[in-house]
């Protein structure tokens, strides 16, 4: 904070709101204090001057009272004190009072005390601007090189440059001098500070200096190491004689013990030469500083580099994919994934082997008791070997049969992505069929999972074809379901287990329970309840029934998971349906089917009776109703055999090639770069191109991106399409706003028009927000001439994506001090300026589903004829990327089903379901099901899609 516009203050105070004493109590605190009274009056004295009340008259009483002492405490804060005090008068000139000042900093800076003297070299640094001042202490401050003590020598360097950056004429012979004192100089800060200062007033004397010392640039010190690195860096973009010392150098300090020096070594090597050992020196130094620093965050950054470097030497670095393996020894899982999707990249036919034989050793180590993160790094491994097995066939045959241990993993999204891989690799690798399917059907008795179980049997009645194979599919499903009837043995084991209890009760009929002290139960219909001991008994014996060690896909039934029981009847009509085509024994397809059919009919009965936990659902009931139908009637529907046999296995086929093409089409996106080229641009010849450099860093780019000076501008057109009005042309002031979005900022810039002939004094634009936005600064008050015009900005922070409302006012004062207010028009910011699309699996799609609790539901009544253009139109306008594949979507139906996806700038997931259908007069109606993490989301998507059903927007930007 500054008292005017123009002078500087370098130190940060702290300010209180307290009343401050008058000027000649401040007066008599200094003449007649003690040490502690004139400390306390002099910080009052320099707030009250930070606060713009600089009390110029007190000058001469500090100088009087306070400069002479010898506390060291009163020292310091006289430095405030000068460095925020008037030191010029109204014409400009410096005040006669300053000569006192000077003199007393020169005696400061000859004074005996190292303390002394080193304190006030650090305040010159700060009032470096001011010439005369300073000019009298040149020859002082240049004789503190030559102190005895470091801390002097050090500041008297630092000082000298604050100086020189300012006024170059003070030390014509800067470089001379500081080249002098660092051959000189012994202690290492002095000589790093020194060196700083020479590199930027004379270059070539840096690189004098760093020849000179060329051997034992590595026993140097870190900070001395760092600087010297950023000389080289600089001093190479320029066409440097010494580059191929530099190269030497600079691979010396590869091996330093610094952490900061090896990896700044390391950055700069690769800028200054594409050999290929120099790369590789790199990369190895990258690998090694993952492996050994401590700090997740250092280890990601420095893996970006890593990865940055292979995306342009891939060739040259893909031989040390084992020492980048090391790195999953890590404990953060940030860490463990960054370095995987590393090696997935480097992954060639040549080193895939050793890869997969790597991720299947840290895959048994997570079934080790005392493994950290075991079920997350587990599941990450599992998908790695997924992705590396499908892109490189010759070791989808060693790796399937390990995964497929893990089927029966209490970790139920391990589980999970192992079906998916086996689903893949089955569909994929033909030959491999047979021996999957005997794994997996002698592993059905092990999963306990029903999302596992739904996989494994899609897969088993998809691709077991042989006859034998399919005996045994059959054999295996009737261990892992149990006796059949599930109804009637279930019945059995329920009157086996109360025949002792039935005479007891007998004589305890209808004998009313009542609850504790003799008080009976009250219904919430105001009658008394009464229990037999039969009822109870009953009770308690199904539940022992129900609680009884049961076979795994009998307990899923019984527990209400009738979704798998209508997958199992999928299952065996696909594979009585192929044991008819492939057997001629037709007793055999008929035992087949009749026990297929079994199964079925008592996975029905079963869900209607009170064995189970939850009824049957009318979905499974009549998915299970269509499979009995068609293995009733064999013969007589071909389509519908073709329609289990061939259309599901089409469908999957199709399926993953949509997924295929998505993701090539993802990566040629981030590989290819459209680059617009005009007709009179300069060619550009590569081959004639300097190849000593690799343009991976750009510092100065990396700063102009930082301090945002290199973004695109927008045009003017995109602006006035952001102008939001705010009053009516009829009202006193006009007023309209110009919002821009940046980042999680908005900026408000107000235009205000004084529309009549009288001055508006006071006058104040007064904002308030609705929903997650935050006021960052208040406008000033203003005063507006007649007619005149008044610019005000205003910022205003998000903090999450909701819809949010921006309204206000403006109150000011007319004539004769009469008060005036205008009501602003609402300001809607829009959710869509924060959520982008996205794309997710259909794994994390559906987790995310089942996880989020929030759901807005919104119903469909639109006069469009064509479901697909609906969709487009409800994907413009969420701004969400449609996840069904655009096969699925295809060819003429009445009924449409989508899934979409967004992503906001905070991290927040949006998900959204469309079910809708052609009516006969040609509408659509249906539903959009949203669901997110937060409510704020749901609500204002669904404000979206209703709105654009209705065609109208509010004032939105």
């Amino acid at each position: 904070m500054a008292s005017s516009s123009d002078s500087s203050c370098y130190t940060v105070v702290f300010e209180s709101s307290v009343e401050y004493p008058s000027a000649s109590e401040l007066r008599s605190g200094l003449e007649k204090g003690s040490d502690e009274v004139k400390i306390d009056t002099l910080r009052k004295i320099i707030i009250s001057t930070i606060n713009g009340n600089p009390q110029p008259t007190l000058m001469m009483p500090v100088i009087q009272f306070v400069m002479p002492s010898r506390n060291k405490q009163l020292k310091k804060l006289l430095h405030f004190y000068w460095e925020v005090c008037p030191k010029y008068d109204e014409n400009g000139k410096l005040k006669q009072e300053m000569i006192l000042v000077v003199n007393a900093i020169r005696n400061d800076l000859q004074h005996p005390n190292e303390y002394i003297r080193g304190a006030s070299l650090r305040f010159l640094q700060k009032i470096a601007k001011d010439q005369e001042l300073l000019e009298p202490l040149i020859p002082t401050c240049r004789s503190c090189l030559e102190h005895r003590h470091s801390y002097v020598r050090k500041n008297a360097v630092f000082a000298l440059y604050s100086i020189y950056r300012e006024f170059e004429h003070l030390i014509p012979d800067a470089a001379e001098l500081m080249y002098t004192f660092l051959i000189a100089e012994s202690d290492s800060s002095c000589k790093r500070n020194a060196f700083v200062f020479l590199a930027h007033c004379a270059m070539p004397k840096a690189v004098e200096y760093i020849l000179s010392i060329y051997d034992s640039i590595g026993t140097l010190d870190e900070a001395l190491q760092m600087s010297i690195i950023e000389v080289i860096r600089l001093d190479s973009r320029s066409d440097s004689t010494h580059r191929s010392r530099y190269i030497r150098c600079i691979s010396e300090l590869l091996n330093a013990s610094s952490h900061a020096v090896k990896y700044e070594a390391a950055t700069t090597l690769t800028t200054l030469t594409q050999n290929p050992v120099a790369v590789k020196a790199a990369a190895s130094s990258f690998i090694s500083l993952v492996i050994k620093e401590s700090d997740n965050n250092v280890k990601l950054i420095v893996l970006d580099r890593l990865d940055s470097l292979r995306s342009k030497h891939g060739h040259v670095i893909d031989g040390l994919i084992m020492d980048v393996l090391q790195i999953l020894s890590s404990a953060d899982m940030e860490v463990r994934r960054k370095a995987i999707s590393i090696v997935l990249s480097m992954t060639s036919s040549r080193n895939v082997e050793e890869v997969v034989l790597f991720l299947k050793k840290q895959l048994q180590k997570t079934q080790e008791a005392d493994f950290e993160k075991a079920p997350e790094y587990r599941q990450l491994l599992i998908q790695s070997i997924h992705v590396t097995a499908i892109k490189f066939s010759e070791v989808a045959a060693s790796v399937v049969h390990a995964l497929m241990e893990f089927l029966g993993d209490s970790n139920n999204p391990s589980a999970l992505d192992v079906v998916a891989f086996v689903r893949e690799v089955v569909e994929k690798f033909p030959h491999l069929r047979s021996t999957i399917c005997e794994k997996l059907i002698s592993t059905l008795s092990e999963i306990k999972s029903g999302k596992v179980f739904r996989g494994v049997l899609w897969i088993l009645g998809e691709y077991v074809e042989s006859v034998p194979d399919i005996q045994s599919t059959m054999r295996e499903i009737r261990k892992v379901i149990g006796e059949i009837p599930i109804l009637a043995s279930e019945q059995r084991l329920l009157d086996e287990a109360g025949g002792d209890a039935e005479e007891d009760s007998e004589k305890d009929k209808e004998k009313p329970k009542a609850e504790g002290g003799g008080r009976p139960k009250v219904l919430a219909d105001g009658t008394y309840a009464t229990e037999t001991a039969y009822t109870s008994t009953s009770v308690a014996r199904l539940e022992a029934v129900k609680a009884a060690a049961k076979p795994p896909l009998r307990t899923l039934i019984l527990g209400g998971d009738f979704f798998t029981g209508a997958v199992l009847a999928t299952a065996l009509t696909k594979l009585v349906l192929r044991f008819d085509k492939a057997s001629k024994d037709q007793v055999a397809s008929n035992i087949l089917r009749a026990e297929s059919m079994l199964i079925m009919t008592s996975i029905i009965r079963v869900g209607q009776s009170k064995f189970v936990t939850v009824q049957i659902d009318e979905d499974s009931n009549e998915r299970i109703m269509t499979c009995i139908q068609t293995l009733s009637g064999l013969e007589s529907q071909p389509a519908v055999q073709e329609m289990y046999l061939e259309d599901t296995k089409t469908a999957f086929t199709k399926m993953l090639g949509a997924q295929e093409k998505r993701a090539a089409e993802k990566k040629d996106a981030e590989t290819t770069k459209a680059v617009a080229i005009q007709v009179d641009d300069l060619l550009s010849f590569r081959q004639f191109s300097k190849k000593t450099a690799d343009d991976a860093i750009d510092y100065d780019e990396d700063v102009g991106r930082a301090t945002g000076s290199g973004e695109v501008q927008e045009d003017f057109m995109s602006n006035l399409s952001r102008i939001s009005q705010l009053t009516g042309f009829s009202d006193p002031i006009y007023a309209e706003a110009y919002v821009k979005m940046h980042g999680f900022d908005i900026l408000l810039d107000v235009l205000l028009v004084n529309q009549t002939a009288n001055t508006l004094q006071n006058l104040c634009l007064d904002f308030a927000t609705l929903g997650d936005l935050k006021i960052v600064e208040r406008p000033a008050v203003y005063t507006i001439a007649p007619h005149g015009f008044q610019s005000i900005k205003a910022t205003i922070k998000v903090s999450s994506t909701e819809t949010g409302v921006i309204f206000g006012s403006i109150l000011w004062e007319g004539p004769n001090m009469s008060e005036a207010c205008v009501i602003l028009n609402d300001i809607h910011i829009d959710i869509m300026d924060y959520i982008k699309p996205a794309y997710c699996n259909e794994a994390q799609f559906r987790s995310m589903w089942t996880e989020f609790e929030w759901e807005n539901r919104v119903n469909v009544n639109n006069p469009m004829s064509d479901p697909r253009e609906y969709l487009k139109h409800v994907m413009k306008a969420t701004n969400m990327s449609c996840l069904t594949p655009e096969g699925a979507t295809s060819g003429e139906c009445d009924f449409l089903s989508a899934n979409m996806y967004a992503r906001s700038l905070f991290g927040e997931d949006a998900l959204a379901n469309l079910s809708v259908e052609r009516t006969e007069n040609g509408t659509i109606t249906g539903h959009v099901r949203i669901r997110s993490k937060t409510q704020g989301i749901a609500l204002s998507l669904g404000d979206r899609i209703t709105m654009a059903q209705k065609d109208s927007k509010p004032l939105s930007v």
